[in-house]
């Protein structure tokens, strides 16, 4: 309500704000802040680290994704292309050769202007094949 003030002649109200109580529940909530600010961990991430394979392959089957999104599959030296429905059953027969399935390792080299999308779905059609240990080939920059 707005106070009453009777100076001289006639009755005025007085218009303003009362800026105490604001500022009382400004301070509480800096001290409740600043109490509870310590008492808060920030999240760790756990996140993968690199190199911890128990042994190299034996056998490196590379899948390379072109530009113009053609895939190709190189083994022991030579090159063939491949779509994406048949590149999952070449890379297990390219696997099978003498070598157990759990000791080679597939490696994916993708153009730097290839959608990310060919790159998942090379991955998930390998996965959805059996392939187990599946990677992607990168180039550190100097």
């Amino acid at each position: 309500m707005a106070s009453v003030s009777s100076r001289g002649r006639g009755r005025r109200t007085i218009n303003e704000i009362n800026m105490v109580p604001f500022i009382d529940v400004m301070l509480v909530l800096l001290i409740i802040f600043m109490v509870t600010a310590p008492m808060i961990t920030p999240s760790m991430v756990d996140l993968p680290s690199v190199g911890k394979a128990a042994k190299q392959p034996d056998k490196v089957v590379q899948v390379v994704i072109q530009k113009d999104d053609g895939i190709e599959l190189v083994s022991e030296g030579s090159t063939v292309k491949q779509s994406l429905g048949t590149i999952a059953g070449a890379v297990k027969a390219s696997i099978a050769k003498g070598i157990e399935p759990g000791d080679a390792a597939v490696v994916i080299s993708a153009d730097r202007n290839v959608k990310y999308e060919t790159v998942v779905k090379v991955m998930d059609t390998l996965q959805r094949a059996g392939v187990q240990r599946v990677g992607l080939s990168v180039q550190l920059a100097p």
